[in-house]
């Protein structure tokens, strides 16, 4: 019999723990109800054994029917992630907006088109990097992630990161960051700072989108990928 969300979650959870990772603060309530799917036994298999995927292409393939939770009904694409499945850098957003859900890739609107633009300065293209979210469905109206949401995507982005082994994560925008790093910490402090993140460095800066509402954040943004490729050339 196949464990269920809660059952996996958990088990996940306590690996963390032993791992040595001090929780900050609960990242979501435990009273919260998690949607159970209503699919075919086939497809309960294929994704509770994404755990075994080899590569990036199994990985898909397990996981990208996934009716976890109730996105999985409002999903026009499933977004997966695109880029180098050997990148040195990976990023990291919260969910894919409306051009991501229609096209299935993440940062493909106007924040995407200045993520490329940043990567060209860093002299970098998709090509060289991997991009992805937390959650692989795009929320309604854009919405924040619920965090019964967030629960299994995350395992999902943390078997990408073993798969992909890159030497640093860049969470872009708070809720990414916070989510992944199980804190509250404001993304001022936490741009600030280089993280483990099971084993990977990870660190934070502003998400293109803020980049677009608020032009003066173009420059903590660009020290920000000065600092990447510095800690990128010392880790060689």
């Amino acid at each position: 019999m196949h464990e269920n969300v809660q059952d996996m979650i958990h088990r996940y959870l306590q690996q963390r723990a032993e791992m040595g990772e001090q929780v900050i603060y609960k990242p979501f309530d435990s009273e919260i109800p998690i949607v159970e799917p209503d699919i075919i036994a086939g497809d309960t298999v294929a994704i509770d054994n994404f755990e075994s995927a080899e590569n990036l292409d199994d990985l898909y393939s397990a996981i990208c029917d996934c009716q976890k939770c109730a996105l999985g009904q409002t999903r026009t694409r499933f977004v997966f992630g695109v880029g180098n499945p050997e990148a040195d850098i990976m990023f990291v957003g919260e969910a894919p907006g409306a051009e991501e859900d229609r096209l299935g890739e993440p940062f493909v609107g106007r924040a995407g088109k200045l993520l490329d633009k940043i990567l060209a300065a860093m002299k970098l293209s998709r090509d060289d990097v991997f991009i992805a979210n937390i959650l692989k469905c795009r929320p309604p109206n854009n919405r924040d992630p619920k965090p019964e949401e967030a629960q299994v995507c995350e395992l999902y982005l943390h078997k990408q990161i073993q798969l992909i082994k890159p030497k640093i994560v860049c969470c872009l925008g708070r809720i990414s960051a916070q989510r992944l790093l199980q804190t509250d910490m404001s993304l001022g402090k936490m741009r600030d700072k280089w993280f483990d993140y099971h084993g990977t460095l990870l660190t934070a800066t502003y998400h293109p989108a803020a980049l677009l509402r608020n032009p003066h954040f173009k420059r903590p943004t660009w020290e920000d990928m000065q600092k990447i490729l510095k800690k990128l050339e010392e880790l060689k």
